[in-house]
């Protein structure tokens, strides 16, 4: 049974008293839920036309709240002993104190949580929050450029079926107060200054550099992509065999590896342009954002899994495309399977350092080219093959080589196999053409 708690809240249906709740939690440190269709007594109430009510909580917040509260927010429904409710999950905001239009910024207006309470918050708290109210943000600061394009942007929202109308830089927050496109728009346009870096080493440290590849000067999603992609190819799957079976693992978790890569690059202060770093050594990957704890954070706070974003526009943004999921669920997922060590903190930078799996000693190794082993974890050698060729159709196979880590010998063999299995043609001569991908 769900109880009520500093970051917990229920209301058995829609009422009048929705937003001085969400206020409360904006307000509040730590970000809560609020449970649409549960009573007092934590017991699910039935509640009727559940889509209808979902929309006219997302406008209810977005037009009676200020400051702004997009990227804050997320609705969705859960099943509690068979009857959908709706939980809605808010962020702690950065510009706060946060409050009812309507009311103002003042004590009618203004809420906090108390325990398990929601209660007026006193004018001297509210002068003392909005003399610390952080301005900075990437919305206020303006792009470097101002021809921005943005058809990268459009075709992501395409693919998840959402059109963006001529009103798209003023909806998504991608404008200055004074109407100039901001950074987040420099961030999201199809061309910037911006690179994210990507570093192979040969061992575990950086005297041995074997590749170092660089992800940008296009829009951040892009970007984004093409690193997850990266890494990706470079979480391989190891296989041991036993007297009674076969085990597969890859060298990383693959979902706590994506979370954890995609809060590096959301989660990132953009403003000193330094933007996250992606490093592979020889026992670990690790991921470096720039940017401690954000102003008024613990690191109790950031381990909560309450959501609290730097950079709210982003997440909202990521949100749409499918790149994020639900707010506050990344850190769960990285912690569901790793501790809390794997995270180092510092006064300006997060990383995170995975450790690779270690294969269990007396069993058998059945990837690469261990004792003159060439036939590997075929389907794993053969997917991280074609990832490589559909992003550089024109490579060599002597760099292909390289960057798998196969001998000649078996690129060669990998490479025959996918044409007889007509997964892949060769489009031009061997010199100068490319190869095109059929299946994956």
């Amino acid at each position: 049974m769900l109880y009520e708690s500093n970051r917990l809240e229920f209301k058995s249906t829609l009422n009048e008293k929705m937003e001085k709740e969400i206020v409360a939690f904006l307000n509040n440190r730590e970000g809560g839920v609020l449970y649409i269709g549960i009573d007092d007594n934590g017991q699910p109430v039935e509640n009727s036309d559940m889509d209808s009510m979902q929309l006219k909580i997302a406008d209810r917040i977005k037009n009676n709240i200020l400051p702004s509260t997009l990227g804050l927010f997320d609705i969705v429904t859960e099943n509690i002993e068979g009857i959908a409710v709706i939980k809605i999950i808010v962020s702690s905001g950065l510009e706060k104190p946060y409050y009812i239009k309507s009311k103002g910024m003042s004590p009618n207006g203004c809420f906090m949580r108390l325990g398990t309470s929601t209660q007026p918050m006193s004018a001297h708290l509210i002068d003392e929050l909005y003399a610390k109210r952080i301005h900075t943000t990437l919305r206020n600061i303006s792009s470097p450029r101002q021809d921005l394009t943005f058809a990268q942007l459009r075709i992501y929202y395409q693919e998840r079926g959402l059109e963006l109308n001529k009103q798209f830089a003023n909806s998504l927050e991608l404008l200055t107060p004074e109407g100039k496109y901001n950074y987040i728009a420099y961030l999201l346009a199809d061309e910037n200054g911006v690179s994210i870096k990507v570093a192979k080493y040969a061992g575990k440290d950086k005297v041995d550099l074997i590749e170092n590849e660089e992800y940008g000067y296009c829009s951040l999603l892009k970007a984004a992509n093409h690193v997850l992609e990266k890494m990706k190819i470079e979480n391989v799957t190891k296989a041991k065999v036993t007297s009674t079976k076969r085990i597969e693992k890859n060298l990383v978790e693959s979902i706590p590896m994506r979370e954890a890569l995609i809060n590096a690059i959301v989660h990132n202060d953009f403003s000193r342009e330094i933007p996250p770093v992606f490093e592979i050594f020889s026992d670990r990957m690790e991921f470096t954002s720039y940017g401690g704890l954000i102003q008024g954070q613990s690191r109790d706070d950031f381990f909560s899994c309450s959501s609290m974003p730097r950079n709210r526009e982003l997440m909202r943004v990521f949100k749409d495309v499918g790149l994020v999921e639900q707010l506050g669920s990344g850190m769960s997922r990285i912690l569901s399977a790793y501790d809390k060590n794997i995270f180092e903190i510092s006064e300006h930078f997060i990383k995170v350092v995975f450790p690779f799996s270690i294969i269990e000693e007396n069993t058998k190794i059945t990837h690469g080219d261990e004792n003159g082993d060439e036939n590997g974890d075929e389907n794993g050698d053969e997917t991280k093959l074609l990832l490589i060729l559909k992003k550089e159709p024109g490579i060599t196979a002597k760099r292909l080589a390289e960057k798998t880590g196969f001998s000649t010998r078996k690129i060669s063999r990998l490479i025959k196999e996918l044409r007889e299995d007509e997964k892949i043609k060769r489009i031009g001569s061997d010199r100068k053409g490319y190869w095109e991908i059929n299946k994956f």
